[in-house]
């Protein structure tokens, strides 16, 4: 796996699902930290839009502990958020290298922004009138341009 694509406690499904049709796409593991808000069964999942939810590398963490208890040692945690300071694109992305991003409507908690250093927390760019992207758009910007640097895409 070159990427890993963390949610935390997604509350839309058709979000999700589309996430999870990229990974099978970029071939990324998909990881759900926290409750979702919803089913994550296969059929809830096809209802989502996904048809082949049973080809998703998913994992499931109860929490942000757990979540970082199992994260693998040579993988970088990366925040995705409205908060951070940099952009996306000022990072250099390397193999395994994880993306966390937060729930539709509060995003990451200020817990898990404050737990890690700020060089890890980044942003996707937009105009000072736009509060945020939809979040499997933004899942899908990150990720190409991690894939554009680690795969010479």
């Amino acid at each position: 796996m070159a990427l890993r694509i963390a949610l935390f406690q997604p509350e839309i499904p058709p979000n999700t699902g589309n996430i999870a049709r990229l990974c099978v796409a970029i071939a990324a593991e998909l990881h759900i930290v926290g409750p979702a808000s919803f089913d994550l069964s296969e059929k809830a999942a096809r209802r989502a839009g996904l048809d082949y939810w049973n080809q998703v590398n998913l994992s499931k963490h109860s929490d942000w502990e757990e979540f970082l208890e199992n994260s693998s040692s040579d993988s970088r945690i990366f925040l995705v958020s409205t908060k951070g300071k940099l952009s996306y694109t000022s990072q250099r992305y390397r193999e395994n290298d994880t993306f966390l991003f937060g729930s539709e409507t509060s995003g990451l908690p200020e817990k898990i922004l404050s737990s890690v250093d700020p060089s890890f927390v980044i942003r996707i760019p937009m105009e000072d009138d736009c509060r945020c992207l939809n979040l499997s758009n933004a899942v899908a910007v990150v990720a190409y341009e991690a894939l554009r640097q680690i795969k010479s895409w």
